[in-house]
This record gives C-alpha cells, structure tokens and sequence, in this order.
C-alpha cells in the first residue's frame, strides 16, 4: 500500500512536461469552450498525481507508458519533491475553481484561477520552467524545507544551469 501511495525521484521531465500540456489543454478546454465539468477530472488528476504520481492520474499513464516512450532524444530527470509540490499547487488552483463555481457561483472568478493554472502549466509544458520548483528551491535556501526532504534539490538549480 506505501508503494502505491508513493511519488517517483526523479522524475521524467519529459513525462512532467507531457502532463502540463494535458493540463493546458484540459483548462483551456474548460475556460474556452465554457465546460466547467472538465475542471473535475482536472483537480482528480492533480489529486491523484499528489497521492501516487502518475500510478492513479489517466494523464500520468498516458504520458509515461504511452507518449514519452516514443519520443526521440535523451530524458533529462528532476527530483521528485519539487515536482509533487507542483502537483499539490495545481491540486489547489484546480480545487478553488471547481469551488468558486460549482460552491460560490463565481464562474469569472473560476476562469481566472484556470487562467493562472493554464499560465503556470503552459511555462512547464513549453519551456520546462517549474514555478512550484522555484517556490521549492527558495523554500529550502530560506530553511522552510529541510534539506532531508530533498538532498538532490541543493544541487538542482546548478545543474540546469550548466545543462
């Protein structure tokens, strides 16, 4: 049961980056085409995503059994905890919208949380910026993060930069 309620280190940026253009295409979908519904299955998939990484989320099996297998060129791997706060945070843009909507009757305001989730989503899939993954490096350098939970991450912003 710990094995299923688990999170891969590292992770497959490619598969990281494979979920975040589902994500913005399921967000836009939802803003763009004015279907709330779809931001149900949306926050279910960060949901299962923060609980077992790609084990539980239809998207995460899509991406690491189906779509990064056949893509050409060498997979570059992150550490995990960052990518699991990211997870958590669309967990949480994707929850406060379903709320705003389908609890306060604020369907603007649920567009614009999808519209700050597409924009952090859409820095992931398209240049393989990780906001969450900042807010994660700058938790530790302040001691908000211990260094136990991620040893690896010290290191991390050194080597995308040499990379």
């Amino acid at each position: 049961m710990s094995r299923l309620f688990s999170f891969p280190h590292p992770v497959n940026e490619t598969s990281a980056r494979v979920v975040a253009t589902g994500v913005v295409g399921m967000a836009t979908a939802a803003v763009a085409l004015d279907q709330p519904w779809i931001m149900l299955p949306l926050a279910y998939g960060f949901a299962a995503r923060v609980a077992t990484g790609p084990t539980l989320s239809p998207l995460g099996q899509i991406a690491t059994k189906v779509v990064t297998p056949r893509l050409p060129g060498r997979h570059r791997y992150a550490p995990g905890p960052p990518k699991r706060l990211a997870q958590g945070m669309g967990l949480a843009l994707s929850g406060a919208a379903l709320l705003l909507h389908y609890r306060y009757g604020r369907p603007r305001a649920a567009k614009a949380v999808l519209g700050a989730l597409i924009g952090a989503a859409g820095l992931e899939a398209g240049f393989g910026v990780c906001l969450a993954c900042k807010l994660f490096g700058v938790g530790m350098r302040a001691g908000l993060v211990p260094e136990s939970v991620c040893e690896e991450c010290n290191n991390i912003w050194n080597r995308h930069r040499s990379s």
